[in-house]
């Protein structure tokens, strides 16, 4: 198991350092190169949006990440990540995400609530969106205050909030399932 892990900007590397809490061996991409290492599913971090959007445009990405993504490849999207996926950005999820729906910095909080399957979860929100709108095929998994905060699609997973933040890997260790459920296969991944 081999889980690519997008470098531009925000915490990747704690994600990196949670796959590796829970066994799981990662990668950085940081462009097309990297991307062509095999993979068994994304992790799109929190950071930017539009500069990341930019940035995976510039470095010849978008097309590839797209496709691999609408062909199975098992995703998970934090923050910025969960923009990402909706339907105005890389369109592979059917959802439409509100930007910085709780402020700007100072609008950062903490809380503790429901995620489906898992129970209570700590959740770390920074400058966060939350998904205003899904599709039926759209399964919603939390709630804060009346607004969805993390959902599940097929094979994509996203939260609003930074699960590597905290201590919790049962977030992880979902996503983690998700990719052994459904294994992906690449036509065109190379091993390193």
């Amino acid at each position: 198991m081999r889980i690519a892990i997008l470098a531009l900007q925000g915490a990747f590397a704690e994600h990196r350092q949670m796959l590796s809490r829970i066994g799981i061996d990662s990668f950085f991409v940081r462009n097309a190169a990297d991307w062509q290492q095999t993979k068994d599913g994304l992790i799109i971090p929190g950071g930017e949006s539009t500069a990341m959007m930019r940035i995976i445009s510039d470095e010849g990405l978008s097309q590839p990440i797209r496709e691999a993504i609408t062909h199975g490849l098992p995703t998970f999207g934090t923050c910025a990540g969960l923009i990402m996926l909706d339907r105005v950005h890389l369109n592979t999820m059917n959802i439409l995400a509100k930007r910085n729906a709780y402020g700007r910095q100072l609008g950062s909080f903490r809380t503790i609530a429901e995620f489906k399957e898992i129970g209570r979860v700590p959740m770390t929100f920074i400058r966060a969106p939350f998904v205003a709108e899904t599709d039926t095929d759209v399964e919603i998994l939390a709630e804060v205050d009346g607004r969805i905060v993390a959902a599940r699609q097929g094979k994509q997973l996203v939260t609003a909030f930074h699960p590597e933040l905290d201590e919790d890997e049962r977030i992880h260790r979902l996503f983690i399932d998700m990719c052994r459920a459904f294994k992906y296969e690449s036509n065109h991944a190379s091993t390193s």
